[in-house]
């Protein structure tokens, strides 16, 4: 087995020598291979972007137009140099991608951001087996352990319409890929009532339904001559709080769909009046289980609480480091 390192980290992201490219670079390369498009893990001016199928309109919508982007299925295996790499499904996003790299029959995986509870709106988690498993730990603290999703909507439908009831608005705040569009999957089973959006929510629901997702019905939160928003639920990014938009809706209440809403503290330092757990990451728990589902014989750990999980690993025996890279938590 080769004790080459397949991933190392250098100034423009993490590389693979043997395949020459690169994985979610932060500066300009000539080939990037992309987990997801969130915009710590994509960013333009690279020669040539691989990403798995499902996120292509993601990224397209995202990147400049002329830029190059191939599509790669889940599961395809491909050649760069002298490395074998495949896509596999990581539960985070539409189009959220691990990558499996082997070479000399030493396989590593790069998890980009990944979550193991159910989501309507992507594929579900693959464990992939491997030597040397590179994982997030954004919520790699024993606190952050997720309640199940579609109670988390119920409690949004029941916010909601006690606020429709005192006749208030209702936004709530959530992260424009992907967490808005699973909020409006999960609400579709249990209402047909339709929602409105901000503006920055509108094009990537649009990719979202270009691919089957069932989702509530969306207004844009613009509409000519509508001036009475009360009862009506809003979707809007956290940028949005506390701007001049926000003055249209009148009299209203705030939400925070977030994983950092466990931490009651979080929510009033955040100024929400409701903070709503819902995490696109995976928790403590099924950050666990997956570095010990993998088997690999080592863990490094990339942007989040890699201290206290690399310290937690070590003492159950497993070699574990953290990574410092520029990725972030995008909730």
């Amino acid at each position: 087995m080769s004790t080459e390192e397949l991933v190392r980290v250098t100034p423009r992201g993490l590389y693979c020598p043997s395949g020459d490219f690169y994985i979610d670079p932060w500066q300009p390369v000539s080939k990037a291979l992309i987990t997801h498009a969130h915009g710590d893990h994509l960013r333009g001016g690279s020669d040539e972007y691989y990403l798995a199928a499902a996120g292509a309109g993601l990224a397209r919508l995202r990147l400049p137009a002329d830029a190059s982007v191939h599509e790669l299925p889940y599961g395809r295996r491909v050649t760069f140099g002298d490395t074998e790499i495949s896509l596999h499904p990581a539960g985070h996003v539409l189009g959220s991608a691990q990558i499996r790299l082997e070479k000399d029959g030493e396989v590593w995986v790069v998890s980009g951001d990944y979550k193991r509870d159910p989501d309507p709106t992507c594929a579900a988690f693959e464990v992939v087996p491997c030597d040397v498993f590179i994982s997030e730990a954004t919520f790699a603290l024993p606190a952050y352990r997720w309640t199940d999703t579609p109670t988390v909507a119920r409690e949004i439908l029941t916010w909601w319409h006690d606020n429709r009831r005192r006749g208030l608005a209702s936004v709530l705040f959530a992260y424009a890929l992907g967490k808005a569009q699973r909020v409006l999957a999960e609400l579709a089973a249990l209402t047909d009532d339709a929602v409105f959006v901000h503006g920055a929510l509108a094009g990537l629901t649009d990719v979202y339904r270009a691919h089957g997702i069932k989702m509530l019905e969306t207004l844009p939160a613009t509409v000519a001559g509508k001036s009475d928003y009360a009862g009506a639920l809003i979707l809007a990014p956290p940028s949005a709080a506390g701007s001049p938009w926000m003055r249209r809706f009148g009299e209203h209440r705030t939400g925070f769909c977030s994983g950092w809403m466990r931490i009651r503290g979080d929510r009033r330092r955040r100024g929400y009046d409701r903070g709503f757990v819902l995490s696109d990451h995976a928790d403590w728990p099924s950050l666990l289980r997956t570095c010990h589902e993998t088997g690999a014989r080592r863990i490094l750990l990339t942007h989040g609480y890699t201290d206290a999980l690399c310290r937690y690993l070590r003492e159950q025996g497993v070699d574990a480091a953290a990574l410092r890279t520029e990725y972030g938590a995008e909730e």
